[in-house]
């Protein structure tokens, strides 16, 4: 068929005149279908022609518009329509000829029917949400959409969700890349069995149309492409020419979604070489053909390409195109085929670049370079549509056409070929983007699909040379950026490293190509062909010695540097990135025996390509001073082979070992690093600038220290165990610049060091050496001890949670090498070695993490300082450790001091590395350990306690690791060759350790003391112990013949280097030791030195001992302990000596030595039994006595300050718990604000500024500290019980109609459209939405004092959390949050007292007296300071909330509005005040809100202002309620007025509050009881009459009837039944009852009504009222609420009310009724009440009804309550549109008050420049908004102009947060923090307990 549609249209056949031109206008479907007959003839030769002509003609339509494109005559070639329209027509064209004559969409079903393809393939771009299944994985990068990962069963897998970053495909369906098992549902079941054939005619028109539509796109991006002019980005140009294409691309892309039927088409068309050449080819009469090849061939030779045809056309032989001449020049190891080095080094003249600096190479074969780097043939349409995508910096919709046709096997091979062949056009285009970022992602997005799949990989490498290109491009790629190496020698370096300023490096350019590398040796079959290819070994070994010894720090001496270069994250990510990452792939590999050949291959060239280097530096023996460069991957490529080599493959490590004189060069750089690091700490290099101590951190930070410092240590453990000891020992103290330090003397002068550093450096050198013999990492533990030890080490350090664990814990960084973090072993090795602690909540509200903490067993064995040292990126981690150890053994009774590090015992050596432990044994290290030890014991000056730790730690370890137990102690010290050297016998330490040694002498500066004692008279035997002569009088004599010993360190290394160097061994054993060092100090140090003879008479043991006395303080403190128990002996480990300071250390010591040896027990007890003074007696005493002094002294101090900070602690605890508490009354202190005590006549006051205390005065107020905000909490709460869900579905909508809120203003506005307004506005109160809640911390200030806090507040230039110009500040004592100060009333309690006493007046009286006192005008107090606050403070508190939660009235500023405002006010604070005692008072007492309430006061403020105000009298509800009104038809009287609201509308809580503000302050009790029982009345009232509506006709009139009977009882008025009959029978006068509507069944609640359950139906009525009032009575008396039980509160908060008549006995069961207290005849009033109700529900029976039913059993307010999982909230609102945009916003967010979905930050939606988030937050909470940010999982809240990151209260299984949703890990609630969240939210507490408050300028 294809061959057929090719033929139709080869040919260069002239255009067919015969179709006529209006033939184009026809009906398009008619010529379609008449087309399609045609083709579908068995001779369709004329159908083929008519179509070719018809396609010529379309698609040429669109040619004019590529002239458009460049912007010359747009409007003339645009033709009639413009190119717009043209466009179009010419893809209505090709749809219709695809469907043949048919309905497009029709087609596209059809074709889909047919969709064999089992692969998902779905492609996705940046920030795409996948997942990720390593259990199902095959490949590392495997991953899936949402649909197809929640489609398949993953529970229980390892699987995490993840933004894309460079974008991906869907593998699912795919079983190279993933297991079948995690297969979606979808791609399960298709199999190519049950997919019926393609018809063929249905694509038979794809196959004609379509090659001529490609060829039209190829055309049109040759025209677009215009080459970038020489500096000036054409971006422009290019994006221009894209939108264009716009359609094109999306209609390919629409087509390739069609299916596999359709896929396999485009397939045959892009692949398709004849058609191509057809096409394209240029030849023929076709000048836009011509023209159109002709731009392709120049875009060609301008990106340094040639087209091989054409190559005699250009003229392109000589190499002078472009990059060609690098490949023919040649360059060593470009190639595969190694050539012939010359012999002659001669140096390229024009040194481009510093290349020419290298040897030559001969390449046997120069085209084959060229061939990868600057030939390249298109053949077909894909290969040149890859090309254009390139040249177009790979447009996002091509690539996504290109990836979208993967599915396609064959085209997945043939597009995977065409990468290659063009990836090193890729990586030019690359290193010229602007954009190389997008570019990097867009990149690896293909390639990425591409080289995951190991068939894949493996064939094209096999065909394709895919590892050559890839080497030779990356080697290419980097040479660009070469400079010459100053390592060594500066002037004559020949070698050449990357420098790490240029953008190839600093921009992580080349990520993408080493990204596919590493990809593709990740497959073993690809990674064994390059393993065992010579030729690409070598020119890998070139490319990274491109990077050995890049970034070289140069030590600055004089200044500080001046600019700090933060090149080194360059090349530490280089090293990382470009060498070790494909190094651990390629390990990856070598993990058998049979590897071996490819590690003798890798280790071969290494070592070579290091000889080179070593030449290439000129390096001979001696590291140039004062530079060190971190960067040495040839050393760790060969110290990481050898380990897998003797760890895995069995290999004998000196068969791949060099000889020693390479060892010693080896060594070098590695310890020169170690060396730097030490100096680096000691601040030697601090003139560096900060970057040089990055870049000591990060070489041991976790995600490079494996491939750095390890391998350096592991390099340097390999030559200790092969080089002599003597020489490496001295080696190491002379890289770390100590020699000079290392002398008896007690003076000496360093010429190479300063003396502040010398303390440091030593114990630098010592640690390393501990570091260097205990690493067993390398050496000999398995993979799991590695693991355990390392993790041992983090956990010592800190507690730690699990995720940063896992990230610090070193894994092989190569992330495709299948190792992967939280397998199987990391989980076990986690549970065996920490404990989980679940995260604890404070009340104060900081919120911890889930967090692991060692195990008290793994403190007590396992915890190794050594490790953590090595591990630590900081110094204080070490000492953290080293607390949280000696915290542990005080706390299990251990050890009670300050402990020293404990030595641990280690893991076997293997034993190829046995030769390690002599650096132990040998005389160098004996003799350093004795002179330290020494110096210790004598306080020379420079020695700490970790000098003496790490030798004592040296001393350990060679008694642990001593060669050979001696048979015959006498034997050992004879032959003539071991005692040529006259400080110690042998290199044994267990015999070195009991050696004395008598005389040394040693060069000191001629000040020193030593030089004024006479040297002694003899030096004879004599003067030696007894003991000593007496034992071996053989060895004395020898040892005595030279006077004195005198050791020099480099003289020993020189020397040791000259034997081996000289390899001529005989030679060696005659040299006579130099006997001074000056020959090699540095010159012009005049060191006026002297020789002085010292008497030291000591050996190793007794200097132990003494300094045993030393350490205890006490003369002959250590006893041999197996004088008294010799089973010690027996059984040496005794866990007592496990855990301790220096002494326990000593001691350990000194029970080893005797151990291991007879000789030694005898010789510790020989010197034990001797007394022995210190040895020069007083001085010593004196200094000795000073430095314990000073110690004791020390430790003193430090336990005063430990003390003096725990109490502090504990102060500050307590204090913190009073100031933040909210939910626990029992553990506080009270903070009475002014205690009513009798006696005291006023309350006194103290301000926490001036600190004076005294009463509150008129001229001198004092205030409150309180802070005023806005809540709609109360408006939250609803009335069921069920707390509402946030939605998860569409289904699931919140609305608001059943909150609290939402019901009350329901309620004002039904009033109002009926009564008189300024009458509503009292008969309600508002402040459910916007109310103004007032709290204080209970500190109160002058307010004078305050002012001027605030002045210096606001000159403070400090950046503080709030705003002084909108008031706010911190209380000056508890820094609490505050925005205002409430003035205290001055007035005395003694007063309140004497208001209290009960009268015994009527209440007749007592109503009069109300009346009375209401109706004074209460004139503002005159003009004193008090006044004016309180002015100021009302207005603060007005401003708080927004206009429209003050104004309800319909005329605006009316004063009724304050009046509304004022009260409610009070109100608002009383409802949250119960919300906070749990929404009743059963549990009674003063609650913690209690106790910092400021409702006094806020009533004194309140009552002051609402006075101002007075009720016209006939309008106060007081008379209403008292007093019968005569004439009951007045009111009738004027109909066209609105009447006033009837009283049983009125809300009686409400008219509680009004009241009482109108009364004169302070307010009598008795009065206060009087409003208290005429309100219950009405209340009573109001709660017969809903009852009376909610049930039915016979109920009504069963109680009508029985209640009737009742009624002249004695008690009749305090009856309820009697009550609700004439309340039904008074009502019934009216409406009300009348309208039985059918739809007021719904209404009528169907329980029979039960006496009970009227009763309780009653008292629960009443009971908010109660409530509220018990609370108000507590505040403005004093009085303590009682506790009681739930069912009797009713009946207590009545008695405690006073409405309960003091002789009431509470037997039979309480009635609610025997609480009224009618002032006037109950029924008179109820009618008079009933009457306002009935002339009402005359017009408006309805609304009447409605009014009457008041719900008033409101539930706590809650939070939405969310789902278990925080996936499902994810799925659900990351893609869900927003309602106001409709388009998907970036930071979707929703509130979990009320379930509204929002854009955080989104502009779209940004209305008078507040953004969405906080202009819900004005509406929803009045300024207070939660919500949750979905892409984050976090809580953010907003609180007025402020914002803070509240946290998450989703956590993952180990109990951390995943911000940003970094680690999608799946996550599930955390119940304790949303009740902690909800409580800061009911509390209102988020300022207090929330600390990092930032503005958000309503940005968010």
């Amino acid at each position: 068929m294809a061959a057929a549609a090719a033929a139709a249209v080869g040919g260069p056949q002239p255009p067919q005149p015969e179709l006529p031109a209006p033939g184009l206008a026809l009906d398009k479907a008619a010529t379609a279908a008449h087309l399609k007959a045609a083709l579908s003839r068995p001779d369709n030769r004329a159908g083929a022609e008519e179509l070719q002509a018809l396609l010529e003609r379309v698609l040429s339509a669109e040619r004019p518009l590529a002239a458009a494109a460049d912007g010359e005559e747009a409007a003339a070639a645009g033709g009639g329509g413009g190119p717009g329209a043209a466009e179009e027509e010419a893809l209505e064209w090709c749809k219709c000829l695809l469907a043949g004559g048919g309905g497009y969409d029709e087609f596209c079903a059809a074709v889909r029917a047919y969709d064999p393809a089992a692969l998902c393939g779905l492609v996705w771009t940046a920030n795409f949400v996948a997942y990720r299944c390593r259990t199902c994985g095959i490949s590392p990068c495997m991953s899936l959409c949402a649909e197809c990962f929640h489609q398949g069963d993953h529970t229980g897998h390892d699987f995490n969700m993840f933004r894309s970053q460079a974008g991906g495909a869907c593998d699912c369906g795919d079983s190279n890349v993933m297991r079948e098992s995690g297969f979606c549902k979808r791609h399960q079941i298709k199999s190519s069995s049950n997919i019926p054939c393609v018809p063929k005619d249905l694509l038979m028109m794809s196959e004609f149309v379509l090659p001529r539509f490609i060829f039209c796109l190829i055309q049109y991006l040759r025209e677009g492409y215009n080459e970038p002019a020489a500096d000036v980005p054409s971006e422009k140009d290019l994006n221009k020419v894209l939108q264009l294409l716009e359609p094109q691309i999306s209609f390919l892309e629409d087509l390739t979604k069609m299916g596999g039927a359709m896929r396999s088409v485009l397939t045959q068309v892009l692949t398709n070489q004849q058609n191509y050449k057809d096409l394209t080819s240029g030849l023929g009469e076709n000048a836009c053909a011509k023209k159109s090849h002709e731009k392709y061939l120049i875009a060609l030779k301008s990106s340094g390409l040639t087209y091989p045809e054409d190559k005699l056309v250009y003229g392109l032989q000589e190499p002078s195109a472009g990059t060609s001449t690098l490949a023919v020049q040649g360059f060593a190891g470009a190639t595969g085929t190694l050539g012939q080095l010359d012999s002659s080094d001669e140096e390229d003249q024009d040194g481009s670049q510093g290349l020419g600096k290298r040897k030559r190479v001969k390449l046997s074969s120069s085209t084959k370079d060229q061939s990868i780097m600057d030939v390249l043939k298109h053949k077909s349409f894909l290969e040149e549509l890859l090309f254009w995508t390139i040249k177009y910096e790979f447009p996002q919709k091509m690539v996504t056409f290109l990836l979208n046709m993967l599915p396609d096997q064959e085209y997945k091979v043939a597009f995977t070929k065409t990468f290659v062949q063009h990836y090193a056009f890729i990586m030019k285009t690359l290193k010229k983007s602007h954009e190389s970022d997008t570019m990097s992602n867009r990149i690896v997005h293909i390639s990425v699909q591409l080289f995951s799949n190991e068939e894949l990989a493996r064939q094209v490498t096999e065909e394709c040379q895919l590892l050559d290109i890839m080497v030779t491009v990356l080697l290419y790629m980097m040479e660009s950026c070469l400079i010459k190496s100053e390592l060594q020698d500066e002037e004559n370096s020949l070698h050449v490293v990357v420098n790490c300023g240029e953008a190839l490096l600093k921009n992580n350019t080349y990520w993408p190509l080493v990204s596919d590398f590493i990809n593709i040796l990740s497959h073993q079959s690809v990674a064994k062909r390059f393993l065992e290819d010579h030729g690409l070994l070598v020119t890998w070994m070139n490319f990274v010695s491109f990077f050995q010894g890049m970034n070289l720090n140069k030590r600055e001496l004089n200044e500080h540097v001046e600019f700090e270069s933060q090149t080194y994250y360059a090349a530490f990510a280089a090293e990382l990135e470009a060498c070790a990452q494909p190094m651990w792939g390629l390990l990856s590999h070598c993990k058998v025996r049979e590897t071996q050949e490819y590690t003798r291959n890798v280790v071969r060239y290494c070592l070579e390509a290091l000889q080179d280097w070593f030449d290439a530096i000129n390096f001979v023996d001696e590291p140039a001073p004062n530079q060190v460069t971190f960067h040495l991957p040839l050393h760790r490529y060969y110290a990481m082979f050898l380990s897998k080599a003797v760890k895995c493959q069995e290999l004998d490590l000196d068969s791949v070992l060099p000889d020693q004189e390479m060892l010693m060069k080896l060594m070098i750089h590695p310890l020169q690093i170690q060396a730097s690091l030490a100096e680096i700490h000691s601040n030697m290099w601090v003139r560096n600038g900060l970057q040089i101590k990055g870049q000591a951190m990060t070489y041991v930070q976790s995600h490079f220290c494996n491939s750095m410092i390890d391998p350096d240590i592991y390099l340097l453990q390999v030559c200790a165990s092969r080089l002599d000891p003597d020489y490496f020992i001295s080696s190491v103290f002379e890289r770390f610049k100590v020699v000079d330090l290392l002398t008896m003397a007690s003076q000496h002068q360093n010429t190479v060091l300063d003396a502040e550093h010398e303390r440091s450096m030593l114990e630098g050198a010592l640690t390393f050496l501990v570091i260097l013999l205990s690493l067993r990492l390398h050496l000999g533990m398995s993979d799991d001890e590695i693991l355990r030890a390392e993790m041992v080490a983090q956990l010592c350090m800190n507690d730690r949670t699990h995720s940063s664990l896992l990230d610090l814990i070193p894994e092989n960084p190569n992330p495709k090498s299948g190792i992967i973090p939280g397998s199987y072993s990391f989980e076990s090795v986690l549970s065996a070695v920490a404990d989980f602690k679940a995260p604890v909540f404070e009340p104060g509200g900081s919120m911890q993490q889930g967090m692991y903490t060692p195990k008290a067993e793994v403190w007590d064995q396992e915890f190794d300082p050594v490790m953590v040292i090595l591990r630590t990126v900081y110094r204080r981690d070490v000492q953290s450790a080293m607390d949280r150890y000696t915290a542990f053994l005080k706390q299990s009774g251990k050890f009670p001091g300050n402990p020293w590090p404990p030595y641990k015992k280690r893991t076997p050596l293997h034993p190829s590395y046995k030769g390690l432990m002599r650096l132990l044994h040998c005389k160098t290290l004996h003799i350093v350990l004795f002179t330290l030890l020494y110096k210790i014991l004598m306080d020379h000056q420079n020695l700490s306690e970790h000098v003496l730790c790490m030798v004592l730690y040296l001393i350990e370890l060679g008694l642990e690791n001593s060669a050979e137990e001696e048979s015959d102690e006498e034997a050992s010290v004879c032959g003539p060759e071991r005692c040529h050297d006259s400080w110690f016998p042998g290199s044994n330490l267990v015999s070195n350790m009991r050696h004395f040694i008598n005389y040394v002498r040693v060069r000191v500066p001629e000040t020193a003391p030593e030089v004024k004692r006479d040297s002694p008279a003899s030096t004879s035997s004599d003067s030696l112990s007894s003991l000593h002569s007496s034992r071996r009088p053989k060895v004395l004599q020898r040892e005595n013949s030279g006077t004195a010993q005198v050791f020099s360190l480099v003289a020993e290394r020189r020397k040791k280097f000259q034997e081996i160097i000289n390899r001529s061994s005989s030679e060696a054993n005659q040299v006579v030791r130099p006997k001074t060092s000056n020959k090699w100090s540095a010159p012009g140090s005049a060191p006026q030195l002297t020789t002085a003879i010292l008497e030291i008479k000591e050996s190793i043991l007794s200097l132990l001992i003494k300094l045993h006395h030393k350490l205890s303080g006490k003369q002959n403190s250590y006893y041999p302990p197996w004088l008294d128990d010799i089973e010690i002996l027996i059984q040496p480990e005794i866990p007592k000596y496990n855990h301790g300071d220096g002494i326990t250390a000593v001691e350990r010591i000194l029970l080893k030595a005797a151990l291991q040896s007879r000789m030694n027990k005898r010789i510790i007890e020989e010197i034990c039994r001797k007394v022995t003074p210190p040895v020069p007696p007083k001085k010593i005493t004196a200094a000795e006595k000073k430095t314990l002094d000073k110690e004791e002294r020390r430790q003193k101090a430090r336990e005063r300050q430990q003390k003096l900070l725990a109490e502090f602690a504990s102060r500050q605890k307590s204090f913190m718990e009073t100031a933040m508490d909210v939910d626990s009354p029992e553990n506080d202190i009270p903070m009475e604000i002014a205690t009513a005590e009798p006696q005291v006549s006023e309350a006194v006051y103290d301000c926490v500024i001036c600190g004076q205390s005294g009463p509150s005065s008129e001229d001198r107020p004092t205030g409150l500290v309180v802070l005023l905000q806005a809540s709609s909490v109360l408006g939250q709460c609803r009335d069921n019980i069920e707390p509402k869900k946030l939605p998860i579905t569409e289904e699931e909508q919140i609305y608001p109609w059943d909150t609290c809120a939402a019901v009350h203003d329901v309620r004002l506005s039904l009033l109002q459209r009926y009564f008189k307004d300024s009458s509503c506005l009292l008969a309600v109160s508002i402040g459910w939405e916007g109310g103004v809640y007032v709290q204080t911390c209970g500190h109160t200030l002058h307010i004078d004092c305050h002012k001027s806090y605030m002045e210096s507040l606001r000159n403070d230039q400090v950046l503080q959390g709030f705003s002084v110009d909108k008031g706010e500040f911190t209380c000056p004592l508890c820094r609490q949050f505050a925005n205002s100060v409430l003035p205290c009333y001055p007035g005395s309690n003694v007063e309140s007292n004497l208001w209290q006493r009960p009268s015994n007046k009527s209440i007749q009286d007592l109503i009069k007296e109300v009346e009375e006192l209401q109706g004074r005008p209460g004139a503002f107090p005159s003009e004193t300071n008090l006044s004016k606050e309180m002015e100021s403070v009302m207005k603060d508190i007005k401003n708080t909330t927004q206009k429209k939660y003050r104004d309800y009235s319909k005329t605006p500023g009316s004063p009724d509005n304050d009046f509304l405002f004022m009260y409610s006010v009070a109100r608002t604070n009383l409802e949250l005040e119960l919300i906070h005692r749990g929404g009743n008072l059963c549990s009674g007492g003063a609650s913690t809100a209690g106790k910092r309430s400021c409702l006094n006061q806020l009533f004194h403020v309140l009552a002051l202002h609402m006075r101002l105000y007075s009720i016209d009298s006939e309008y106060n509800p007081w008379r209403k309620l008292t007093q019968l009104v005569e004439e009951m038809n007045s009111q009738q009287g004027n109909e066209e007025q609105q009447p006033e609201v009837p009283i049983l509308y009125h809300d009686v809580t409400s008219l509680l509050l009004i009241q009482i503000l109108m009364m004169p302050q302070p307010l009598r009790k008795d009065h206060f009881t009087c409003i208290v029982k005429v309100l219950f009345t009405l209340l009573y009232t109001q709660a017969l009459v809903a009852l009376s509506v909610k049930c039915n006709e016979e109920d009504r009139l069963a109680w009508k009837h029985t209640g009737a009977l009742k009624k002249n009882a004695c008690d009749a008025e305090k009856s309820y039944e009697v009550l609700l009959s004439f309340v039904i029978s008074e009502l019934s006068k009216g409406k009300l009852y009348h309208e039985e509507g059918a739809q007021e069944c719904a209404m009528v609640s169907p329980i029979a009504w039960s006496p009970e359950s009227m009763e309780k139906y009653l008292q629960d009525f009443c009971l908010p009222f109660l409530r509220i009032t018990s609370l108000l009575q507590h505040h403005l008396f004093g009085e303590d609420l009682p506790s009681c039980q739930e069912e009797e509160e009713f009946s207590v908060l009545s008695s405690c009310l006073g409405l309960l008549p003091t002789f009431y006995q509470t037997e039979h069961p309480f009635i609610s009724a025997s609480c009224l207290d009618w002032p006037v005849p109950a029924f008179d009033i109820i009618s008079q009440w009933c009457f306002e109700i009935n002339s009402f529900t005359e017009r408006h029976a309805e609304q009447g009804k409605a009014l009457l039913i008041q719900e008033s059993r409101w539930k706590l307010p809650h939070l939405l309550q969310l789902p278990e999982n925080y996936n499902t909230i994810f799925q659900y609102y990351h893609r869900k549109t927003c309602s106001v945009c409709t388009k998907v916003p970036k930071d979707p967010a929703v509130c979990l008050v009320c379930g509204t979905f929002v854009c955080l930050k989104g502009l779209c939606c940004k209305q008078q420049s507040y953004c969405e988030c906080v202009l819900h937050s004005q509406n929803c909470g009045a300024g207070t908004g939660i919500f949750l940010l979905i892409n984050a999982s976090v809580i953010i809240i907003i609180r007025g102009h402020r914002f803070c990151l509240w946290g998450s209260v989703y956590l993952d299984a180990h109990g951390e947060e995943d911000r940003d949703l970094r680690r999608g890990k799946p996550l599930y609630i955390c119940k304790e923090r949303y009740k902690v969240l909800e409580q800061q939210w009911i509390s209102h507490t988020f300022d207090h307990i929330n600390k990092r408050w930032g503005p958000h300028y309503n940005g968010l």
